[in-house]
């Protein structure tokens, strides 16, 4: 009975604001063609999906009900700046531009030499809610009405109410997309939690039946022990086996928990890095960066889990001369460029092919190295490119252009397991940080490589 005396009251709460709803409507007096497009705008807002012919009908239903044109500038995906997005007398412009400078975010009408610019708003319910909101949380654009001399009291009024109904479906539209945005990006995180930690989580079985077979030779040198009780056993000569034994054992030993050690340590950076709340809440990877060696910190410890690896593969590791004694110190997500080598030294492990050399030899090899370019991102803005390289035979021109796309993955590899994710996560985290990622065939083989800004704080990006 409690919940349904608690629908009846909103009912009556919902059935009041009809009613004063259709007050407020009776003293508007809008007249016929008003009141036409304010059913045509809302019958097709519904009837057309995508955001570029919502921004047609904005423009074109005053133009076709009233005779006045119109310009709708919103903010850009930074929302940093204001843009024209479209114009009734041009129609939808293919890229925005930006507005003109008598053009600025207000949360009052003002105006210009020959239009009125009505503040398009976010709905009266979000601003509500919210604890502070800024003006350009609050506006979302401007609706530029003209000419200006024919706009009657009237007239400025009806653009008012006109503006409203923009922002209101505009809001619902911006949060659809953000609800899209967000599930894909969970789905997409899903996809990285997968392949950067549930795949490498199975290399501890690997370790552990390593420390299996440690635990064994244990068992083995127990027995060792009670021969030795026997009698007519040399015991100088059995206590040098035993000791040797024992020496080379605890070697082992010390080895297999160092292998442990760091892969947990490697798996615990994976998982804060990906399991963050933030990336949830806000449905985009959130960087944590910080000033920090990328030698050091992230490609050597990388380079030294996959070691073992190389080695397995007949692969040969050649290390560049210039990591070293140089130190190089980038602000970078620590744990998120970490998972960008440990992917591109997977790929190496599995990919790497044997190759006969410039001078007739046979090499099987990857190489990493960095390097300075100058003006990379623009005058006075430069870029260092880290290069992971593999000797192999090259991408097809086809493939090199899809390459970092996720699921895509080059024909002579299909054969082998792997998903195509590792190149789109590299891309995804190297952009985030304000970087290009990239691939060029070689001499030899394949050089897959990624640049990041110089002495850039990439901490806002996320």
């Amino acid at each position: 009975m409690g919940s349904a005396r608690c629908s009846c009251k909103d009912l009556q709460q919902v059935s009041a604001r009809i009613i004063e709803k259709r007050g407020s409507y009776k003293s508007y007096a809008f007249g016929a063609a008003q009141n036409d497009l304010l059913h045509t705008f809302f019958d097709l807002a519904q009837e057309f999906d995508s955001p570029e012919d919502f921004y047609r009908i904005c423009v074109a239903a005053p133009k076709l009900f009233l005779g006045f044109d119109s310009r709708l500038h919103l903010l850009d995906e930074r929302r940093e700046n204001l843009v024209l997005v479209s114009d009734s007398r041009k129609g939808l412009l293919r890229k925005p531009k930006p507005s003109p400078i008598e053009v600025f975010l207000s949360n009052h009408c003002y105006e210009t030499e020959n239009s009125l610019l009505v503040p398009i708003c976010r709905k009266p319910a979000t601003l509500q809610t919210a604890e502070k909101l800024t003006l350009d949380m609050e506006v979302m654009g401007m609706l530029e009405v003209f000419p200006l001399a024919r706009l009657s009291e009237a007239d400025r009024f009806f653009m008012r109410k006109y503006s409203n109904r923009i922002g209101f479906n505009l809001h619902n539209r911006l949060i659809a997309q953000e609800n899209i945005r967000h599930l894909k990006f969970i789905n997409t995180l899903v996809m990285d939690i997968e392949h950067n930690v549930i795949t490498p989580n199975m290399y501890f079985k690997h370790l552990f039946n390593r420390l299996k077979k440690r635990i064994k030779e244990v068992g083995d040198l127990e027995e060792l022990l009670k021969e030795l009780k026997k009698p007519g056993v040399d015991l100088e000569q059995s206590c040098q086996l035993v000791g040797d034994k024992v020496t080379n054992l605890y070697q082992r030993l010390q080895a297999n928990y160092r292998q442990l050690l760091e892969h947990h340590a490697n798996y615990s950076l994976f998982l804060e890095s990906l399991f963050r709340r933030d990336h949830f809440a806000k449905g985009r990877f959130v960087l944590r960066s910080r000033n920090c060696s990328v030698d050091t910190e992230i490609v050597t410890p990388q380079l030294d889990h996959f070691m073992s690896r190389f080695r397995a593969r007949g692969i040969e590791v050649e290390r560049p001369g210039d990591m070293h004694g140089e130190e190089l110190l980038l602000q970078v997500d620590v744990g998120l460029l970490s998972q960008v080598y440990a992917n591109l030294f997977s790929n190496a492990v599995k990919y790497t092919e044997s190759i006969i050399d410039h001078a007739g030899l046979p090499r099987k090899a990857i190489a990493y190295g960095r390097e300075y370019i100058h003006d990379y991102f623009g005058p006075g803005k430069s870029g260092i490119k880290f290069n992971v390289f593999t000797t192999g035979r090259h991408l097809s021109g086809s493939e090199a252009k899809i390459i970092f796309t996720d699921g895509i993955r080059g024909e002579s590899s299909k054969m082998l397991p792997g998903t195509g994710h590792g190149l789109a996560f590299i891309k995804q985290v190297i952009e985030i940080h304000g970087g290009v990622v990239g691939y060029e065939p070689t001499a030899e083989g394949n050089n897959f490589f990624f640049v990041l800004p110089v002495g850039c704080d990439s901490s806002s990006a996320g």
